[in-house]
């Protein structure tokens, strides 16, 4: 424990160094030119990734700290000094920080204080749990709910809803519960969904073992087999989102693809809420049957969406339920009904076809048509299914690649010549 707090307390002192660095040995020419504080202030104004924190900004006062800390101890002075209390729980329980930050959310203008007022009212809070202003502060902030408003921060940060079904989805991914794989072994489990904007329906949503194409990608197909099409996908930043085959398909689909600016959570507001719904009304009532397998899981998780969710009225519904809204504004809906999505969503690799006629896709050996010996193919296929691996050069589709049969190619005939027997090429020598 000691060696992991030392190793983040080094990495929490460079970054503060590496922030502080060119005011260090400020020359008197630009202090004159350029007041500190000033320079601060800009330094205050960015965001950042800090280690061990989920802020994303630094107070002026904060560095200008720091840089005094350094000018009196130097680069150990910068080190983060360890808690007293270190290893006293001072947590908010994760349904209560739900509650907290949907209220913040719906009344920006609350305060702390009133925040939590409320939150004891409709929340059903037991006393005994302290709630800490200070605390319920860095919380709302981490979500970005406490920042003041400018005039430039209203017109990025303004609400948007559109207006018919299909013409915006958002989607994301949560962390889940940890549930046993095949083998028993109990992995994490990730929520990839997708949320249509207009009518807060889920077009699809499924708990999965990564978060990676591998498994983003179908629950996307997924999605528009059972809801169409949409005209808008608006997703985060991280590497599924951000992958050449996720623009591929978008692009073949007519499908605008919009990723949500780096450390900004209000871009996201209506998938962030139905996670909160998730983890306060869901995951909360999950019995040891639920957590049973990845399938069980799944299961609980529809009947819950298709029984419960898609019926509740909604607020930012103007009280209908999403099914009644999509009902009324579904109309436009474009649907896949005259698309091969299995064909379209097929994972992309190009390798080059060896002397042997074979190539190699993740370990794995595949023959092909010799007449593509030396040229570059495309190898199209479903990373869950590689049954069918289909091989495409200069647009034409070939034969399908076949995995390398060894003990079968030893019985093949080579018509070369010299050779009058099957199982030997030209270059090949009899085994006595």
């Amino acid at each position: 424990m000691t060696d992991q707090h030392d190793e983040l307390g080094q990495k929490i002192a460079l970054f503060r160094y590496g922030l502080i660095s060119d005011l260090i040995h400020l020359d008197p020419k630009d202090r004159e030119q350029e007041g500190l504080y000033k320079r601060l202030e800009k330094k205050a104004a960015k965001t950042y990734d800090i280690p061990g924190s989920h802020r994303d900004r630094v107070a002026a006062e904060t560095i200008r700290g720091w840089l005094e800390d350094y000018r009196k101890r130097g680069f150990e002075g910068l080190a983060p000094k360890r808690r007293r209390d270190l290893g006293e729980s001072h947590s908010i329980p994760k349904p209560i920080q739900d509650v907290l930050i949907t209220i913040k959310d719906e009344h920006p203008d609350y305060s702390v204080a009133i925040v939590i007022d409320e939150a004891r009212k409709v929340g059903s809070i037991d006393p005994a749990i302290a709630l800490p202003p200070s605390t319920v502060h860095r919380l709302l902030a981490r979500h970005g709910l406490m920042r003041k408003r400018s005039e430039q921060d209203e017109k990025d940060h303004r609400r948007f809803a559109f207006v018919n079904a299909g013409d915006c989805w958002m989607s994301d991914v949560m962390h889940g519960p940890a549930v046993p794989d095949q083998k028993r072994r109990k992995h994490k489990t990730y929520l990839i969904a997708f949320i249509d904007d207009a009518t807060r329906v889920i077009s699809y949503a499924t708990f999965a073992f990564s978060e990676s194409n591998t498994d983003f990608l179908p629950a996307l197909q997924e999605a528009i087999l059972r809801r169409g099409i949409p005209k808008r996908l608006y997703v985060d930043n991280g590497s599924a989102f951000r992958s050449h085959h996720l623009q591929l398909v978008m692009a073949k689909l007519g499908v605008t693809l919009i990723h949500a600016r780096a450390r900004h959570p209000q871009a996201k507001g209506k998938i962030e809420r139905w996670f909160r719904t998730v983890r306060s009304r869901l995951l909360v009532r999950l019995s040891p049957a639920d957590m049973a397998s990845l399938d069980a899981l799944n299961r609980r998780l529809w009947a819950w969406v298709e029984a419960e969710y898609h019926h509740t009225p909604h607020r930012g519904l103007d009280n209908e339920t999403p099914l009644d809204r999509w009902a009324r504004v579904g109309e436009q809906v474009r649907y896949a009904n005259d698309l091969d999505l299995a064909d379209l969503f097929l994972f992309e690799a190009e390798r080059k076809v060896k002397k042997d006629r074979t190539v190699s896709l993740d370990g794995v050996h595949y023959e092909v048509d010799a007449v593509l010996v030396d040229d570059k193919v495309t190898l199209r296929f479903d990373p869950k299914n590689r049954k069918t691996v289909q091989v495409v050069f200069k647009g034409q589709r070939y034969s399908d690649a076949k995995p390398v049969d060894v003990h079968a190619n030893c019985f093949v005939k080579r018509n070369k010549p010299g050779v009058e027997y099957a199982g030997l090429s030209g270059d090949q020598e009899e085994t006595p």
